[in-house]
């Protein structure tokens, strides 16, 4: 039996091509509602409708399929416990909340600067 060896980075890992898995998963989890869910996760378990309480102007439908997509990317963990009717749990797991210090970065970055953006908008809309 051979065993691959390779040398440098995994192209799978390379954003910047069309077809590695990276940019699959960042295309994935940087749209407006993955982010925001990752927000609302970030600060504990909740169940489906705590989370569409949280990230206010999602459809079913819509938080329906981020929370799959996180949950198939390993961001998220579902749980579901054996009552009737059932409770489903979601959670950040570990890469999850390693996402959401970024998530968590970003918004901060966003309310500095959102006087400054405002402000160009005026600008280039003048």
């Amino acid at each position: 039996m051979v065993t691959k060896q390779f040398s440098g980075p995994n192209p799978e890992a390379d954003i910047g091509r069309v077809d590695s898995l990276a940019r699959e998963v960042f295309s994935d989890v940087a749209s407006k509602w993955a982010l925001l869910i990752i927000e609302a996760l970030g600060e504990g378990t909740l169940r489906f409708t705590e989370v569409r309480t949280e990230v206010q102007g999602i459809s079913h439908k819509m938080l329906t399929q981020n929370l799959r997509m996180l949950e198939r990317n390993g961001l998220v963990e579902r749980v579901v416990h054996p009552t009737v009717p059932p409770r489903v749990e979601y959670t950040l797991t570990e890469p999850g909340q390693a996402l959401r210090a970024t998530v968590e970065r970003m918004c901060d970055w966003t309310q500095h600067y959102l006087g400054d953006i405002e402000a160009a908008r005026h600008r280039f809309d003048a």
